[in-house]
């Protein structure tokens, strides 16, 4: 294990809505529950998990940055800025941590435009459609790569 046992779960915009927001796409669990999932997911792990989220891109690009003398991972949902933002792509790839890139719903079986995603060529892993087990799926890649598991 790292000497840094924190790992950083990062979420976009609009994900503070999880639970009430098209839940017949991103399905009932809140941001709490995600929460309680991630901690249970590493409890006996020996590292802990900080939760971010952010409507702002450059609050995310903060916590990406931050994360670099913080974290020894990251799991992020960066939501609609997949698709758009290259200063996301260029922070992630920048800190140089695993990082894995988390969708709740199936983006492949969406709108043409949520085919793309500038984050993951540089993320170690992707988990799409998995809804929000896909962050249980993220943390024990994590702890995997780095050991721990």
């Amino acid at each position: 294990m790292t000497s840094i046992g924190n790992l950083l779960v990062l979420n976009g915009p609009n994900l503070n809505l999880l639970g009430t927001r098209e839940p017949e796409i991103y399905g009932t669990a809140t941001l709490a529950d995600v929460e309680r999932l991630c901690e249970e997911t590493v409890a006996s792990s020996g590292y802990t998990v900080e939760f971010q989220q952010s409507n702002h891109e450059g609050a995310l690009i903060d916590a990406i940055h931050a994360a670099r003398e913080a974290a020894a991972g990251i799991v992020i949902n960066p939501g609609a800025y997949s698709h758009t933002s290259i200063a996301l792509r260029d922070a992630l790839a920048g800190v140089e941590l695993p990082s894995v890139e988390v969708h709740m719903s199936n983006v492949h079986s969406r709108e043409e435009f949520r085919h793309h995603s500038y984050l993951s060529a540089v993320a170690d892993a992707v988990i799409v459609g998995a809804g929000a087990d896909g962050y249980r799926l993220a943390l024990l890649y994590l702890l995997r790569t780095l050991g721990s598991n």
